[in-house]
């Protein structure tokens, strides 16, 4: 079983490879030598070296205090997770699932064999306390692919304690600079053996061009024109952008996913509607006829990961209605079903959700998101100022959402009336979305949007998770029902939960009203 631990550390470097007195670092008792330690690591990776294009390292290791299988997912500068799993001949599964999105089909392979005599020190404060470990690492870097190339380097490494002060280890620095000591311009051993080892000339890098994929196949007639490079000018530029702003978030989230870290399934969530609603905004700036078969894929995606995120909403909500009601109106077993019920329908949906990101379905969507940046199927308006292109994109957005808001509040209350209200929130979410990708273009405007579509959206999500979570509350009581359970109290919430929509409902007229006269701009 993988364990996560965070790591930071940062790397240095001296020409004459010891340690001055660290002693005379503020809070620094005393140091302890540990001895020297032999690590021999193998890395893992593409051919292409996608992981090391991520900043991503997968590694074998014997040798130290944590042999095992290490895999580092970079989260900031000198900060990165590390997930150990046991040392074993072959990968561990767990490790190989959580770099699929990256990796897709293609085989890990070793890269670079990296064998270390590590000189360790601990610096401890007058409580005997580990407040960070210093080592100097002796290193012997091979490439095992290629021409095999090797290379040789003296590091220093400091790694802050867990739960230390991150701050502490500026105090270190200052006391290493002030010896001559210098940081290292590299951010991994990895990413220095790679560079130095590579065929031609030294100091090259890792290519980190968009990654090769499938594409489907374009009309034979569309001309197809490369990403622009450098910062974003003409209406294809400030597309393109958001689009790759969201499928590097598909990539980066599926380990968080698969983790079932707090969020992840929602970040993901929208990051699938952002892009499915971006090639329907702006259809005129992509071909739909290329990105209309990636909307249908990104939609089934979203339906997928929906299954997890509104059974979470849906308890989150109801466990705190419930929480709040005095024990007077709670009657029978309420929240030990209410528990069984999210701890199963969550245990189901997750394991259900894993088996989509591993599935042949996804990872082809990844593939061709993957060549739509690379070769993105870019209309005449692509071309163009983005200021008159986008405006009329997102203008008319927000001429739909009217039409749908006006309709929804002439209906009496009712069923019809909470399905026009659905209609209108997923409308509030494309226009917004695309007020979003065109902020950068066109500034206060968007972005006051943008603030209107997030207030108007939180007033009609309200709405509808209290429409949901009436419809859970039936079928709650339905069950316990026939358990022969009181249900009184589910009744209760559901009165209550019909006062929360009644609410939203009135409160929705005002609030439309403030955005029409927010945003004449736009509606003018």
């Amino acid at each position: 079983m993988a364990d996560t631990k965070r790591e930071i550390e940062r790397k240095y470097e001296s020409d004459t490879g010891g340690l001055p007195d660290l002693t005379r670092v503020p809070g620094v008792a005393s140091v302890a030598h540990q001895g020297i330690s032999h690590l021999d690591a193998t890395y893992h990776d593409t051919t292409d070296e996608r992981l090391a294009a991520s900043a991503i390292t997968l590694r074998r290791r014997t040798g130290g205090s944590d042999a095992g299988w290490h895999l580092k997912f970079p989260v900031a500068p000198g900060v990165r997770d590390e997930i150990r799993a046991p040392l074993s001949d072959t990968l561990p599964a767990e490790l190989a699932a959580l770099v699929r999105s990256r990796v897709r089909d293609r085989p890990l392979l070793p890269v670079v064999r990296l064998r270390s005599d590590r000189d360790v020190h601990h610096l401890v404060d007058t409580d005997g306390r580990l407040l960070a470990e210093i080592s100097v690492d002796t290193v012997h870097a091979e490439r095992l692919t290629g021409d095999g190339g090797t290379a040789r380097w003296t590091e220093i490494e400091v790694e802050l304690a867990d739960d230390g002060d991150p701050a502490f280890l500026d105090k270190v620095e200052k006391r290493l600079r002030k010896a001559g000591v210098r940081p290292s311009e590299s951010t991994s051993k990895l990413a220095r053996a790679l560079a130095e080892t590579a065929p031609g000339d030294p100091g090259t890098t890792p290519a980190t061009a968009p990654l090769p994929a499938t594409a489907p196949e374009a009309a034979p007639q569309r001309k197809r024109r490369s990403r622009p490079l450098g910062d974003p000018v003409t209406s294809g530029d400030h597309v393109l952008a958001y689009v790759r702003a969201q499928h590097d978030a598909l990539v980066e989230l599926d380990p968080a996913v698969r983790q079932d870290l707090p969020d992840s399934v929602h970040s993901m969530r929208v990051a699938t509607r952002r892009l499915r609603s971006t090639f329907r905004t702006f259809g005129k700036v992509l071909d739909r006829e290329i990105t209309d078969p990636l909307a249908t894929d990104l939609k089934w995606l979203a339906g997928e990961l929906g299954l997890d995120r509104d059974q979470e909403v849906l308890a989150e909500r109801l466990g705190s209605a419930l929480a709040g009601l005095p024990d007077t109106l709670v009657h029978g077993p309420v929240r030990d079903r209410l528990t069984a019920w999210s701890k199963a329908r969550h245990a189901g949906a997750h394991g259900h959700l894993t088996g989509i990101l591993d599935s042949r379905r996804h990872l082809t969507l990844l593939d061709t998101l993957d060549a739509l940046l690379a070769d993105p199927p870019l209309r005449k308006k692509a071309g163009t100022a983005p200021e008159k292109a986008l405006t009329k994109a997102v203008r008319k957005d927000l001429d739909k959402l009217t039409a749908l808001v006006t309709h929804a509040l002439e209906l009496p209350p009712g069923t019809d009336r909470d399905i026009a209200l659905h209609e209108a929130r997923k409308k509030t979410k494309r226009t917004r979305y695309a007020a979003e990708a065109a902020a950068p273009a066109l500034g206060t405007p968007a972005k006051d949007l943008v603030k209107a579509m997030k207030s108007l959206q939180g007033l009609l999500g309200d709405h509808q998770d209290s429409v949901m979570a009436r419809q859970t509350l039936r079928e709650l009581a339905a069950v316990a029902h026939a358990a022969g359970e009181n249900t009184f109290t589910y009744g209760v919430l559901h009165a209550r939960e019909e006062r929360r929509a009644e609410i939203a409902e009135n409160a929705l007229p005002e609030a439309w009203a403030s955005v029409v006269r927010d945003l004449r701009p736009w509606t003018a």
